[in-house]
């Protein structure tokens, strides 16, 4: 078995992931539903997990997987460019982060799951 990579997180963050937790969004819950409870291939994934300064929507430590539900204030020119702030940082602490739309995980369930499943087809054959 692999030896889990510790990941920093601000433990000042923990009361606030836990406020998003307990007033999810709709879209999120409905994603949500698909992920928990290792019904994605066996993985464990975490709602609303803090990583270093930041909060991922969806986090599974095993695959280095977070998942983000960007909603229609992730178009402002301020929020995509803090977006991709986090996902660089992220992405030096090793995390791989796919990004949809509210608008994808409503009406496109399908096409959502998909680059899911095929990351972790990718981890799996390493």
């Amino acid at each position: 078995m692999k030896k889990r990579k510790l990941i920093p997180y601000d433990p000042k963050l923990k009361a606030y992931a836990r406020e998003l937790r307990n007033h999810s969004t709709q879209v999120e819950i409905y994603l949500w539903l698909k992920l928990k409870g290792k019904q994605m291939r066996s993985y464990d994934f975490h709602r609303q997990k803090p990583i270093d300064r930041f909060i991922l929507d969806f986090f599974c430590h095993e695959l280095m997987l977070g998942i983000e539900v960007d909603g229609i204030t992730h178009e402002t020119l301020e929020v995509v460019k803090k977006d991709n702030v986090k996902d660089k940082r992220l992405q030096q602490l090793g995390i791989c982060v796919l990004r949809f739309t509210d608008y994808e995980v409503k009406t496109q369930m399908e096409s959502v799951l998909r680059p899911i499943v095929d990351y972790i087809d990718v981890y799996e054959l390493k």
